[in-house]
């Protein structure tokens, strides 16, 4: 028979075990969102002050008018991780069904408009991950498994992680940690944002780790 206290010894060693680890998987990664306001971001549309806003810690993305919230740095070799979930309609019965879309816009270039010259991460909850060449992108290689997305995606509604890495114009894109696409682009540097296109969704937890 286990002694309590030998129980309770157990259940705290697995704890710090668990918090190592996450502290091991955040190494290197810097916040670029303070959880209070969008301070290092920009928006555009310039007017569209309503559609990115801050609620509990989460950006909150109404879905309209279309544009994207984006950073005001530009980023070159980086992994770029965030927790994303959509709003959960109340008759929604299908997850399957639900057609939920944003994404994420990497590299940006040149003018800001709708949509900018880049690539996007699709952020659709039915093919998140999966790529779309906006612009002059040079996109080859991309490697999409809808099948290791739908193993890992969770009910519309709790919260994903997505991280993308990117380096020298390679993108590998992770959900949940498990890798669900990769490619090739020629676009090497530039700021990356976030997607309003129809659908209200939320942000948390932005953070970008620089690779050597």
């Amino acid at each position: 028979m286990f002694h309590p206290l030998r129980v309770a010894l157990i259940a705290i060693g697995f704890a710090i075990l668990s918090l190592q680890a996450h502290a091991g998987d955040d190494k290197g990664f810097v916040d670029l969102f303070n959880g209070t306001d969008l301070t290092g971001f920009k928006i555009f549309p310039e007017k569209a002050t309503q559609t990115f806003t801050v609620v509990d810690g989460y950006v909150k993305v109404s879905g309209n008018p279309a544009g994207y919230f984006y950073t005001d740095k530009s980023f070159k070799n980086c992994v770029i991780r965030f927790d994303w979930r959509y709003k959960r309609p109340a008759n929604l019965k299908d997850d399957k069904k639900f057609g939920g879309n944003s994404g994420l816009l990497l590299h940006i270039q040149g003018k800001h408009k709708v949509w900018p010259n880049c690539l996007e991460v699709q952020g659709a909850n039915g093919s998140h991950g999966s790529f779309i060449s906006i612009g002059k992108t040079g996109l080859t290689k991309a490697k999409f498994s809808g099948a290791a997305l739908a193993k890992v995606r969770k009910k519309v509604g709790e919260w994903n992680t997505t991280e993308v890495t990117v380096k020298d114009g390679d993108v590998l894109v992770k959900v949940n940690g498990a890798q669900v696409n990769s490619g090739k682009m020629t676009l090497v540097e530039g700021p990356f944002g976030f997607q309003s296109e129809g659908s209200e969704l939320h942000f948390k937890n932005i953070k970008v780790k620089t690779l050597d």
